[in-house]
This record gives C-alpha cells, sequence and structure tokens, in this order.
C-alpha cells in the first residue's frame, strides 16, 4: 500500500486527480475535506496530533485504491455523525443521500466496542455488523478497511492492552475481510503490524532471521532476475521482473501450521514477472521450465482457474543452477492489479460512467461467487444468533481452501472435508433439499464423499425428495447444517401437527361412538385434569399420544365421563374382540405384561434382538422405544421405564444389529469378513471400511440381519476367528 508520511489535503486532491478529472466531482471531494475540517476542529487523537490527520490519511489510502469521490468524500466524512453530532438528514442536505449512507453505515459498523474474547457473543454481535454492512454495500468496509490501517499504523499511541485488543480484532475480521475481497496490500500489512502488537517477541525473531540473510537472498534472486530477463529478451517478450519479500506473520504462519523450520519455506526466494498477456504467461512458464527444473506437485495455474478473490497468477517453483529454489509468479499487468488491490482495483473509478450502487454490488456478487453466496446469508442473519453467523463465516468462508467445479465452469470453495451435500447448500438452498446424489469426475459418488481441490462436481436432484437426519452426520458446512436442521424441524413440525389432529378425531369418534357430546368433554381445562394420568404435561402431547396408540382413547373416555360409556351389547362384544386383537404382539415381537396395545419399536441406539434381555422406554410421543438392558441410554431414566418381554420367536422375523470390526490392515480383509457373514449365513446389509494411515488399524463397520442373539454371538465368535482381527464388538450409537 503506498504510504506518504501524514499526508494533507492538497496530496488527496493531487491523487484523485491522476483519474478523476471531473470538476464537480472533485468539487465534492474538497467540499467534504472542508466540511471534516471545519466540525473536527479542537478535535485531537491520542498522539496530540489533530483529527483530521486521521481523516486526511484515510482518504488518501482510498485514492490509492482509485474508488469514486463519493467513497472518497464519505471516507472524510466518516466519523462526523458519531464525534461531532452531525445528523444523517443534515449529511443528506449538505451532500446526497449515498454520501449520508455510506457515512451512516460506517458510523453503525463502529458503534459496538470490541471486548475480545472474554465476551465472545456482544464481540460476534460487533462483527455481524461488519459483516451486514459489507454484504449491503462493498464501499462500507473499503472505507473501514482504511479507517482500520492508519488505526493500526498508529497504534504505537494506545495503552498495551488497547493495542492487543485491537490488533486481535483486526486480525480476526478485518485481515481476513481484506484477504476475501482479494486486497493484498492492505491485508499483508495489517497482519504484520497485528503480529508486531500480538507476539513482539516472534515478530522480531522471525523479523532478524529474514534480516541475516537478507544480504545472501537479496544476491541470489538478482542473479536469477538476470538470467531469466537475458533469456526472456532473446525471444523478444516484454515483461517486467523483480525480487519479492514475503510478509513476516505469513513465515509466521507457515511455520506454525505446516511445522516448517525458516529454511525449509520454500517461496522466500521469490520472483515475479509481469508481462502483457495470457498467453506471454504461458510462454514465459514454458521458457523457465526448460530452462531450470521444476519442482513436483508445486505448480498452480490461477489462471485457468481464478481463486475465488478473481486472484489469477502462474506460480511454479524452479531449482536454480546454484541449488537454490525459486518460487516464481508470472501474472499480466491487470492481474497484477487485481492481485494488490483485489475487488478495488477490478471496480475502479471509471471517468464518464454513471455509477449505480446496486448494480455494482450486484456484479461483485457475480465475480464473487462467495460473496454472492456470504450477501445471501447475511439476508438470513435474523434467523441466527450472532455467535452462529460468525462461526458459519469463519468456518464456511474465511477457512474454505477446498476449490471445486460445477459442470458448468463455475468455482465454489468450501472448507476441509466439505462433501457433495455440502456444495448442494451453497449452490441454492432447494438443490441441497432435493440433492439425491453426485458425480464426481464422470464417477457416481456417495454424499458423504470428501471433496477435493479440482474435482468438477454435478449433482442429482429428485423433485419431492428431503434431507436426512443421518446427513447431519457428515456436512462440513454450518449452512448446510443449519438448513438441514431448519428442513427437519419444520417437517416434524408438520408431522406433528397432523398427528395431533388425527388424536383430536380418535377421541371426538370415540366420545360419540360411547353417546357423550365431544365439545362437552374436549375442553382443554377438562383434559387438563387427566393429562397427569398418562404421564404428558401439554394438549399437544396427550393428542400426540392417542395418535400413536401411546395412550387409550377409551381409557380417556372412561375418565373424562367417569363411566364405562353407553355402548350395546353388540359393540361391547366387538370391544372384547378387538382388544384381543391389540394384545398380540407387535410387529417386532414385542409384549408388554398387563398393557393391552401399546406402541412399541426397537431402539437404533443398541438395537436389540431377539434373546436379548430388554427393557422399554416411555418416550414422549413415540410409544415405548426397546432397549437391551444394558445401553447407555437408559441407565439414568429408571422413572420411565417398563417391563417388556419378546412374544414367541417367529423364524420369518429378522433383526438389524449394527457391528465394529477393528483389524491390523491386509490384503483381502474386507473380502474374508464379508465371506464369514455369508458363511454364517446371514444377510449384509450395509458395510463400511476406513484405514487410520498412522496406525494401520482398519475399522470396519456393518449392519447385518440376524434372526437372534444366539446366531448374532456365533458370527461375532467366528469374525473373532480371521487372521489379523483385534475385536468384534455391537455398535452402540
Amino acid at each position: 500500500m503506498e504510504e506518504i508520511s501524514n499526508p494533507g489535503v492538497n496530496d488527496v486532491m493531487n491523487n484523485a486527480k491522476t483519474y478523476i478529472h471531473d470538476a464537480k466531482s472533485l468539487a465534492i471531494i474538497e467540499k467534504a475535506a472542508n466540511y471534516a475540517t471545519e466540525h473536527h476542529a479542537g478535535q485531537f487523537r491520542k498522539s496530540g496530533e489533530p483529527y483530521i490527520i486521521h481523516l486526511t490519511n484515510v482518504a488518501y489510502l482510498l485514492t490509492t485504491l482509485q474508488v469514486g469521490p463519493k467513497t472518497i468524500a464519505a471516507g472524510f466524512l466518516h466519523d462526523v455523525i458519531e464525534d461531532c453530532g452531525i445528523s444523517h438528514d443534515e449529511l443528506a442536505k449538505e451532500f446526497d443521500e449515498e454520501i449520508a449512507d455510506l457515512v451512516e453505515a460506517v458510523t453503525k459498523v463502529g458503534t459496538l466496542q470490541y471486548k475480545g474474547k472474554e465476551d465472545p457473543e456482544y464481540q460476534a454481535e460487533n462483527h455481524r455488523k461488519i459483516f451486514i454492512a459489507m454484504a449491503k454495500d462493498v464501499r462500507v468496509i473499503l472505507i473501514k478497511l482504511c479507517d482500520r490501517l492508519h488505526n493500526m499504523r498508529t497504534l504505537e499511541y494506545q495503552p498495551e492492552a488497547a493495542q492487543k485488543r485491537i490488533a486481535s480484532e483486526t486480525l480476526d475480521v478485518y485481515a481476513p475481510i481484506a484477504h476475501r475481497l482479494g486486497i493484498s496490500s492492505i491485508k499483508n500489512e495489517l497482519e504484520d503490524l497485528c503480529f508486531y502488537y500480538l507476539n513482539n517477541e516472534e515478530y522480531h525473531r522471525i523479523a532478524q532471521l529474514v534480516e541475516t540473510k537478507k544480504t545472501e537472498r537479496d544476491a541470489s534472486v538478482n542473479r536469477m532476475i538476470i538470467e531469466i530477463s537475458e533469456m526472456l529478451n532473446e525471444n523478444h517478450l516484454q515483461f517486467r521482473i523483480f525480487g519479492r519479500s514475503k510478509h513476516l506473520y505469513s513465515i509466521y504462519n507457515k511455520m506454525v501450521k505446516k511445522h516448517k523450520r525458516f529454511d525449509q519455506i520454500l517461496d522466500l526466494l521469490a520472483i515475479r514477472i509481469v508481462t502483457q498477456t495470457e498467453l506471454n504467461c504461458y510462454e514465459i512458464l514454458g521458457y523457465i521450465h526448460a530452462k531450470y527444473k521444476p519442482i513436483p506437485g508445486r505448480l498452480k495455474d490461477y489462471i485457468a482457474v481464478p481463486k475465488t478473490n478473481m486472484y489469477q497468477s502462474l506460480h511454479t517453483t524452479i531449482v536454480g543452477d546454484d541449488g537454490k529454489i525459486f518460487e516464481v509468479q508470472i501474472r499480466t499487468e491487470e492481474m497484477d492489479s487485481i492481485a494488490e488491490n483485489g475487488v478495488a482495483a477490478h471496480w475502479r473509478y471509471k471517468e464518464g460512467k454513471k455509477y449505480n450502487a446496486k448494480e455494482e454490488q450486484k456484479e461483485i456478487e457475480d465475480k464473487l461467487s462467495w460473496f454472492k453466496n456470504f450477501a445471501t446469508y447475511s439476508a438470513e442473519e435474523s434467523n441466527t444468533s450472532a455467535s452462529e453467523y460468525m462461526a458459519t463465516l469463519q468456518h464456511d468462508v474465511f477457512e474454505a481452501n477446498v476449490y471445486v467445479m460445477t459442470p458448468k465452469g463455475r468455482v465454489i470453495d468450501l472448507p476441509n472435508g466439505a462433501t457433495p451435500v455440502d456444495l448442494a447448500y451453497r449452490v441454492h438452498t432447494d438443490i441441497g433439499h432435493t440433492c439425491v446424489g453426485a458425480v464426481v469426475n464422470d464417477t457416481m459418488v456417495p454424499l458423504n464423499t470428501e471433496l477435493q481441490t479440482g474435482d468438477v462436481v454435478e449433482i442429482k436432484t429428485k423433485k419431492g425428495s428431503g434431507p436426512s437426519e443421518d446427513w447431519l452426520k457428515f456436512v462440513k458446512t454450518n449452512q448446510a447444517k443449519n438448513k438441514i436442521r431448519a428442513y427437519l424441524t419444520k417437517k416434524e413440525t408438520e408431522k406433528r401437527s397432523e398427528k395431533i389432529e388425527e388424536g383430536e378425531k380418535l377421541l371426538e369418534d370415540e366420545l360419540r361412538r360411547r353417546g357423550f357430546d365431544p365439545k362437552e368433554y374436549t375442553e382443554k381445562k377438562k383434559l387438563e385434569n387427566i393429562y397427569h394420568e398418562f404421564r404428558v404435561s401439554n394438549y399437544t402431547d396427550f393428542m400426540y399420544g392417542i395418535s400413536v396408540k401411546s395412550i387409550n382413547p377409551t381409557i380417556v373416555c372412561e375418565k373424562l365421563t367417569n363411566q364405562k360409556g353407553r355402548v350395546s351389547e353388540g359393540e361391547a362384544l366387538q370391544h372384547v374382540l378387538n382388544r384381543e386383537v391389540e394384545r398380540k404382539a407387535s410387529k417386532s415381537g414385542l409384549l408388554i405384561p398387563g398393557i393391552e396395545s401399546m406402541k412399541m419399536s426397537i431402539a437404533h441406539c443398541c438395537q436389540p434382538v431377539y434373546g436379548d434381555d430388554i427393557v422399554g422406554f416411555i418416550t414422549k410421543g413415540e410409544g415405548v422405544k426397546v432397549h437391551r438392558r444394558d445401553c447407555v441410554n437408559v441407565n439414568v431414566e429408571g422413572a420411565r421405564l417398563i417391563d417388556v418381554q419378546w412374544a414367541a420367536e417367529d423364524a420369518e422375523r429378522t433383526y438389524d444389529s449394527d457391528l465394529v470390526v477393528e483389524s491390523k490392515d491386509r490384503n483381502f480383509l474386507l473380502t474374508d469378513i464379508v465371506t464369514v457373514v455369508s458363511q454364517c449365513k446371514m444377510t449384509l446389509e450395509t458395510v463400511n471400511a476406513s484405514i487410520n494411515h498412522d496406525t494401520l488399524i482398519t475399522t470396519i463397520k456393518m449392519t447385518v440381519r440376524v434372526r437372534n442373539k444366539d446366531a448374532l454371538e456365533n458370527l461375532m465368535a467366528n469374525l473373532r476367528k480371521v487372521d489379523a482381527v483385534l475385536y468384534v464388538e455391537r455398535d452402540n450409537h
């Protein structure tokens, strides 16, 4: 970022005049400078300097980004509402609505004060305001970035506690924004300044390492520059070439995150070549690879596949004649400008073009795919807490470093471990909801497949389908998780509402059958008197219980009317017959002694099979869930347990059981496991194997269908005999 020591208003105007020539536009900037000078008169910064110096620096930084005149004017005016008591309406009258809106938006961003890690929700709310403002108008964040950069440059005048607080917020919020907008000139300086205040000892240690090797490094770079220049001149190519120094925080980050020593960082010796056209870039790359040995796996083509912040360049790492390793970046002049100033370079103010904020914002969303998703999510921010909103942005946007493509060539960035379902929800909520399959690189894959950079992914959808609760076990983005949970909650609410209506109808029909007027007995106040007898506490649970047969409407009627009901002899006989039918075992082969009708089902967590010692757990609204008696999920719920028993064994009835097998990894292990299951005459429903490459231990999870406990234990005993198997257990979810 270009810097002049304490630029004045004249410096701002001179810089603006290099690309703004319209007299009216320049007059707006000068008027804003005079207005700010007048209204901030008598105000001083902690350095003792007049406050106008800060505003002039912000405006000057904005001119280096070549933003429009109204944005520069707002840079001069960005503190007049907060510090001078000027209202939005006054500002709009003096200038116009657009400038007043910009100043007000910047003011709102800064209203809350950052309190640091000790108050994460307050901090998250502050940060959310920044992002919401940016989603509405990117010019707001350009002003805030320049404002923050000058504040960081003068942070020495703040107390130590304030220095760390401001630097921490800058590193957490503002530097990532600058990175995502591609403004590396601001991002790099912000990170180094934060590094200086947050970890001064490490800052000076790395600075000393860089300085110690500077003479040797500069000599190597200069020799390489001369060699490459001679080669390119011989081939009549136009270019600029220069050495590139890596900023200190980037070096520190690589040392910490990748556990590398200082001398192991390959791009400390770096050269940048700026040329005229894309074709020139590839020509230069070819000449360099022909002369120097490239390191395999280090060639990255960001021209063909730009980063999501519009960054374009060719990167290659080569070995020089003296054995030194160099990173070489090759790009055009336009790419170089965008690499330094990102979004600001692409949307530089163009003389004679009528500016439209909404059109510019839409163009940004179209160019920056992540920004479109971010803007959409920000529009829905009222549905989430500030901390949830920030967690989503931090993980889904700031940490996204896996780049995949749709069949139409759209590049989408996702966090590590993201799956096709994450991609589907990133494209559109409806695509996520109706996703039924995925094709990655022309191969159909499971929906839980982890995507890799460069994958081409096609999402298969089916109208009328919906997300599964199981998706929550493997999706990685908070955006996908939130959308799935919202869908499932909505569907559950709709289903429960239908069940409640069904329960109401069943109770009314039973009352009519017994000769009573439903209106007289279904008042909620009367029903409240008997809730306790059915272990429910409210109307909805009560009616839901009737609909799923966990509450018998006949018994409810008897409790409500204090009599057995006026039914004919034939109806009574039929009722007895019905009760006999109800006494039969449930579909799962289960009975509850002394209770003639109640909804029962096998618990998914422990999956009991015939012959297991079992117990029933009374749920709210879903009848009785039957668990193995040793299941961890029922040990703490003694008050809600009920005795259940198996009915007579049915040769046709089978049960699912999940098994976990751990083994030392070897060839044909999975084949041998499957063979044993087949020999034991079991049905293998699913099987999934994974290997821990550090321990070379393979974990196999499978679901088998068995008739009873004895058959299951026989299968497990035979699996334990398989070579290299360490243990076999039933899986408890």
